[in-house]
This record gives structure tokens, sequence and C-alpha cells, in this order.
């Protein structure tokens, strides 16, 4: 078998094996589902990306003879690095079959690179940062919701085996309608939420359509005040927010996003989306094939028969000085009360640090730990 040679992305041909490997990859795997082909060219686009504006790196391929088997970014996010105070490398991408030669190389010079620039901690996989798609999926290898990450189960024994450990876990949680019904627990909650509220002046409205991009920036500034303090976090950039709204904002319902008020002023914030990879499953996004054809196929299914029957809450911040006075609460009730009377059968709540306390309450709703994503990191000095 020829050995594996690791060279990075130099051409616009190679970016274009680089962009169109996981249709390779997982062509026989039921459980990948395929991004908008646009959605990944935005991301890897050093131009387009807003996150390109802060960091460094470079992607590579892994050749055996003349084939392509395997992908890896490494790069260096300033941002965080400066705001977590920390000198770390990070990487991702990371794409490649049951075969340790292959991933061994691809980790290797990744490494390799860290440790060229003087960094001597590796962690990963990120894709590129935490606002997206983060962490090795470790348990429950089912399709994934919207832009939640999939991988192979092996992945897990391929970095490993390199020499990574686990620095981190983060949790996807899970309710549907028969478990609130098991769990017995929605009028008891609402009560409690409801004296929550009267006591700390917190009211809960729906988010305004009509002003959009203002409410995008109201909701950018929780974020970035909320999660300021969370491992691995990296407040969001204007172009980034720019971003959020190009992405998100076609598909966000009023009926699925709350902002939590003091005194009219917003503390928390709780937004979840229809989850599209239900549809995207479905009209099977290809580089072959036109996108326009693929986006009619998605509204198709998501507007026109309404067969989407899940939804996502990605979103979720309440300012430090107002926790623990029920307002995660009071948003989790109204993100799940409008859920209820929906065509909605399930929602997916992730990503969640496993230290956060959020999981204790999001329990007592009828909501359980399904899918966890790990972090690894490496001492790449040895």
């Amino acid at each position: 078998m020829p050995h594996v040679i690791v060279r990075p992305v130099a051409t616009p041909q190679d970016h274009k094996r680089f962009l169109e490997f996981p249709w390779q990859h997982y062509k026989d795997d039921p459980n990948w589902i395929a991004p908008l082909v646009s959605q990944r060219r935005d991301l890897l686009d050093k131009r387009k990306n807003p996150a390109w504006e802060y960091m460094e790196g470079d992607y590579f391929l892994a050749w055996r003879g003349n084939e392509v088997v395997g992908t890896i970014a490494a790069f260096v996010n300033h941002r965080h690095n400066a705001h977590a105070n920390e000198q770390v490398c990070w990487f991702g991408m990371f794409e490649s079959p049951d075969d340790p030669q292959v991933a061994h190389a691809l980790l290797k010079t990744a490494q390799d690179w860290a440790r060229a620039r003087g960094y001597k901690v590796l962690r990963g996989p990120q894709s590129f940062t935490t606002h997206e798609e983060c962490g090795l999926l470790v348990d429950n290898f089912s399709p994934p919701v919207v832009l939640m990450p999939y991988n192979p189960p092996y992945y897990q024994a391929l970095i490993e085996s390199a020499g990574f450990s686990k620095v981190m876990d983060i949790y996807s949680l899970y309710f549907d309608r028969a478990l609130i019904e098991e769990a017995n627990a929605h009028e008891r909650l609402k009560k409690t939420s409801e004296r929550a509220m009267t006591r700390s002046g917190i009211r809960i409205r729906p988010l305004d359509m009509a002003r959009r991009r203002e409410e995008f920036a109201k909701f950018r500034d929780i974020y970035n005040a909320a999660w300021h303090d969370n491992w691995g976090f990296v407040p969001m950039t204007d172009r980034e927010l720019d971003a959020l709204v190009a992405s998100l904002g076609m598909f966000v319902d009023p009926k699925f996003a709350f902002f939590a008020e003091h005194e009219g002023v917003p503390v928390g914030f709780a937004l979840a989306i229809p989850n599209l990879n239900e549809a995207l499953a479905r009209v099977r996004p290809h580089p072959r094939v036109p996108e326009i054809f693929t986006l009619l196929g998605v509204l198709w299914h998501w507007k026109i028969v309404r067969s989407i029957r899940s939804a996502r809450l990605p979103l979720m911040g309440v300012v430090k000085e107002h926790r623990e006075k029920g307002v995660e609460l009071a948003l989790l009730l109204a993100i799940m009360e409008s859920a209820l009377p929906s065509r909605y059968q399930y929602m997916d709540s992730g990503w969640i640090l496993q230290t956060n306390k959020l999981i204790s309450i999001a329990s007592k709703l009828g909501n359980k730990i399904y899918k966890t994503y790990r972090f690894y990191q490496k001492d790449v000095t040895t």
C-alpha cells in the first residue's frame, strides 16, 4: 500500500478537492447529512468567513498515491488566545478513513504546524469557532440536527491513539411531547416561573421581525455578555453578527425567539430554528447539482408540504446579574409552550457545556442528554 503524504492546499484544484471531500468520504454513511455547498464554501473561504479576520491557518490534504484520503485544518485563533489568556492552536475539518496511518499523519501535520509557530498545545476539533460546528461526536451516531457536527464512531479511537485526551465535553439535550407528559411538570413549573418573574420584574417578549437587524444586535450583546466567561467562548464580532443574520435570519420564526427584559432592557434570550437537516436529508445537496434546485427542494419540504418535525434550540443566554432568578426557566418554558401546539415533535437543545447548571433546569422540563461532543488536546512539545 502506498505511503500517506500530507500536503497543504496550494491550488484551486486542491481547494476543490478539500471542499468536496466529505461527499466522497460519507457516500455510504446513511447518517451523514450533506450541507448546502454554498454554506461549506463560505465557511472555508478566508475572504468570506469573518472568523478568518482574526485567525491564521492552513488546509491540508492526505494523499495515498493519486487519491485524496483525508483532510485537516490547522489554525490559530488569536481572539481566543487573547480572551482566554491561552496559547493554543486548533485543528478542524478532520476527516479520515478508519486507518491510523492516515489519521496520525494528518494529526501529526497539525501538531508540527503548531510547534513550528511556537505553540505548545493543539486542541480540537473545531471548525472554526464556538459559533460554528465544534467537538467530536462520541455517542449516539444518529443523523445530526442543523449546524451540529457528525462523524463516524471510529474517529474517537483514531484521535485518542494519536495521544490526544479529553479537555471538555459538551452536550445536546432532547425533549419531545412524550417526555414532557411523562415529566408531568409543565403546569407546576409554569407557576414557579411566573412567581419568579413577578419577584424579579422580568417579562418575556417575542422577537420583533420588523426590526430584525436591531433585534439581532441586542441578541449579540447579550450573547457576548452571557457567554463571556464560558470555556472556549470568543465574543462575536460585527461581521460575525452579519453572517449570523444572513445564515439564520431567514429561518427564524418569531414564535420561537424570545427576549427576557428587566425594566425594558433585554437581559436574556432564547432562539430556536427548524431542523432544516430533515429537508437536506431528502434533497441531498451535491457539488454537481445547481444549488437553486436544492434550495427549492428545501423550501418545498419546509414551507409547502411542511414535513419538518423537529427543531433546534442553538442559542440561549442570560446576563450574569440576572441568573438563578428564574429567567432561564421562563425562556425555556416560552420555547416549549410555542413548540407544543406546533407540528414539531421534538427539539434538540445544544450545545451545552458539561459544567452548565442549565442542564439540571432543563431536566426538570423533561429534557435528557442524548448526544455528547468532545474537545481533545495534546501537548505538542514532546
